[in-house]
């Protein structure tokens, strides 16, 4: 089978979507023998889909998104991209599609709304609503160092792309799952703060800008 990953992030580098994504191959080559040739990879940074992007998805048998969550949602430049994949999905064999969520919140529940747009575009285009995962604690992923996989404080992300990559392989559908980084909750929010804060110090601001509303 071919599979071709869509990364929606509009961060076209060190965006927690392509982390998520990396794994997920790892766990499709090294652990369940898939070849580089039977998956494609495509980046969906912008509004608009390519016409070498589109050409890429017509012959797979599952497409696999990743995005950030944006206000509880899909982002407004991938929901440009998904209506612009309408007429490839109405015009090829159905495909399935998956999901991968990720969310600054420190729960993986959070990602719920997300997919289930998702899944309402499944059933508006006619492609197979196969499931998805959403993840927790996205502002760790690319910081916190990997370990032996299964394990340590991204094991219970490793673990759900593992399964996730089992139920691509055998184009069978997944429950939607929900996990998060496996660091205590007040942890995970105070390094969050601190990245904030050293992130507006090296551009320039002041602690206290953290606050600012706009009039």
């Amino acid at each position: 089978m071919r599979i071709v990953l869509l990364n929606g992030s509009p961060k076209r580098k060190e965006s927690a979507s392509r982390t998520l994504l990396e794994e997920l191959k790892y766990y499709l080559f090294e652990k369940k023998g898939l070849s580089e040739a039977e998956t494609g990879e495509v980046g969906l940074h912008q509004a608009a889909v390519s016409g070498e992007a589109l050409a890429g998805l017509g012959d797979a048998e599952a497409w696999v998104f990743a995005f950030p969550l944006y206000v509880d949602g899909i982002p407004g430049h991938l929901l440009s991209c998904l209506a612009q994949l309408e007429e490839a999905c109405s015009t090829s064999r159905k495909v399935h599609i998956y999901g991968i969520v990720n969310c600054g919140f420190y729960e993986g529940i959070q990602a719920e709304p997300a997919l289930e747009l998702l899944q309402n575009w499944c059933e508006k285009t006619g492609c197979i609503w196969s499931g998805g995962l959403g993840v927790g604690g996205g502002g760790g992923l690319g910081q916190i160092p990997s370990g032996k996989k299964g394990q340590g404080p991204l094991g219970p992300v490793d673990l759900a792309l593992e399964a996730l990559a089992d139920r691509i392989l055998q184009g069978e559908k997944q429950e939607n799952r929900y996990v998060s980084v496996a660091l205590p909750r007040f942890l995970y929010k105070n390094a969050a703060q601190w990245g904030w804060r050293q992130m507006i110090k090296r551009n320039g601001g002041r602690k206290r800008d953290l606050g600012t509303r706009p009039k």
